[in-house]
């Protein structure tokens, strides 16, 4: 007999899973992907990895999710024993992922309210590295950054909080106020970057397309890794969150909705940055591709100096930006933690209370190394190599796994399309027998290359090592190692009887 949360409504879920999806990547890393790919000729590219990988992989998780009812590792473990490790080492990327992720989300905090005074002054860039986050050499700690600390505590708060109130009650009531808000928030910065001088330089460099990118493969691999990493593929949050749904219901039509989302939210994220990327090479009698910037460049440097050149609402405009960044960042953060919290009461059956307090407050001490002098570089390297190491070659594995070693798609399709309005044909199975890991492997290989020719950002070798390698490689270990451990007689690992509880 099952005894299993789920949401409370479809609309729940979906915007669960939108939330999950659109997070900081949406906002500080496609527009400048787009733009270095061909602008408008990206798009091309990018719609057949979204119709090609990415809503088939999504598919592919929430009918395992749906059909198996557990978190990852407990999914894995029905399908297979042999491959719970795989469930174990995708929520501990998660974890990795989520102990710097808050840290993101609490320089966002901050950021809302320094715009109000425009408290970065003349220097952006001299004022996030210096003042606010103390930067120190790569490898050191230094002592305690309190303009991070105290903002860090209070996400972790918030994020906990939601957690410990449950599926419906917490993840599925958060998401109904932070999406529809940060979907108006962005709105209005949307709106108002258009309406500043230079904008239309700004869109008509990012929507002019270059067709003669269109033949080269780093194109292609890039819309690939955009859609891969900007839909919460591969470390265990759609198992996850698919794993709450009703017997009956709709996967493929949901799989589209959250992908089709997602991408819209990111195109509507390039309007925005772009327009206003139009007005600081105004501003600066500039050429637009000087100013084109992503990542934290793009959010704490770049956007401060905008915002402190806007005519008018220039707080508004500033305060509104870093509030989408923490909204953004919280829906995320709630569905990666929860990752390991369903994992530890699948795996252990202890209560709810007790798999948020001890998942969620080991990521939440973890997370203060984050919070140091040194905790910029340190996030660097870890999330740098987390993704390319972690996220993507868990990927590959699972599609691998899966499709070739278990050969559960047929078993999968059929199950999906017993409920599903949109059948699923040989199209799905092309897609992740063929295209998905072909595209994956090659991203593979050339990632290793990169970082066998080069250290990443010219970081020292041996900080590399211990900050980035190392954490990529403990994940895979950690996965051994929980699999090792013994599930408690509590736990039914074969496939629960047809019937759930509300949570």
């Amino acid at each position: 007999m099952e005894n299993r949360p789920q949401w409370g409504t479809r609309a729940g879920f979906i915007l669960a899973a939108v939330g999950s999806a659109v997070g900081l990547g949406n906002i500080w890393r496609f527009p400048a992907v787009a733009y270095d790919n061909g602008g408008g000729a990206f798009f091309i590219p990018y719609l057949f990895a979204l119709l090609t990988a990415g809503i088939p992989l999504l598919i592919m998780e929430f009918t395992i999710g749906q059909k198996y009812r557990g978190s990852a590792p407990l999914s894995y473990a029905r399908m297979n024993k042999k491959y719970e490790w795989l469930g174990w080492w995708q929520v501990a990327i998660s974890f990795v992922i989520a102990t710097y992720y808050a840290v993101i989300i609490a320089w966002a905090m901050s950021y809302a309210l320094f715009s109000l005074n425009l408290k970065w002054g003349d220097d952006p860039t001299s004022f996030l590295v210096g003042e606010y986050l103390q930067v120190a050499n790569p490898g050191e700690f230094g002592g305690m950054v309190p303009g991070v600390l105290i903002p860090l505590i209070i996400v972790w708060v918030i994020t906990l909080g939601i957690l410990f109130k449950g599926v419906k009650k917490g993840i599925e009531a958060a998401n109904r106020i932070f999406i529809p808000a940060l979907i108006i928030l962005f709105l209005f910065i949307v709106v108002r970057a258009i309406t500043l001088d230079g904008a239309a330089a700004g869109l008509e460099a990012f929507f002019t397309p270059d067709w003669s990118q269109i033949a080269s493969p780093t194109v292609w691999v890039a819309a690939y890794g955009q859609i891969f990493f900007s839909l919460s593929i591969a470390f265990a949050i759609m198992i996850t969150y698919s794993s709450y749904l009703p017997r009956k219901t709709d996967i493929t039509n949901n799989a589209f909705i959250t992908g089709f989302a997602n991408s819209s939210v990111e195109l509507l994220a390039g309007i925005g940055v772009f327009a206003a990327l139009g007005f600081m090479a105004a501003q600066s009698g500039v050429d637009v591709s000087e100013v084109v910037s992503s990542g934290v460049g793009l959010a704490f440097m770049v956007f401060p100096q905008i915002i402190s050149e806007m005519p008018a609402l220039s707080g508004a405009f500033g305060a509104a930006f870093f509030i989408c960044l923490t909204l953004a960042g919280l829906t995320s953060l709630m569905s990666i933690v929860e990752t390991f919290v369903a994992g530890i009461e699948d795996k252990f059956k202890v209560s709810r209370t007790k798999a948020v307090l001890v998942g969620g407050g080991l990521a939440a001490l973890v997370s203060l190394v984050f919070a140091t002098r040194g905790g910029l570089n340190f996030l660097d390297a870890a999330d740098y190599f987390i993704n390319n190491f972690g996220v993507a070659l868990a990927g590959l594995v699972e599609v691998i796994i899966v499709v070739w070693v278990m050969r559960e798609l047929s078993n999968l399709q059929k199950h999906a399309n017993s409920m599903s309005d949109i059948q699923l044909g040989g199209w799905w199975k092309l897609c992740l027998g063929f295209i998905t890991p072909i595209v994956l492997g090659y991203m593979m290989i050339q990632n290793i290359y990169t970082n066998i020719k080069e250290n990443y950002e010219g970081y020292p070798t041996g900080f590399l090592i211990w900050s980035g390698w190392a954490v990529a490689v403990l994940a895979i270990i950690l996965g051994f190692v929980f699999m090792a451990l013994k599930w408690n007689k509590g736990t039914e690992l074969d496939v629960p009887e047809n019937k759930e509880v509300s949570q």
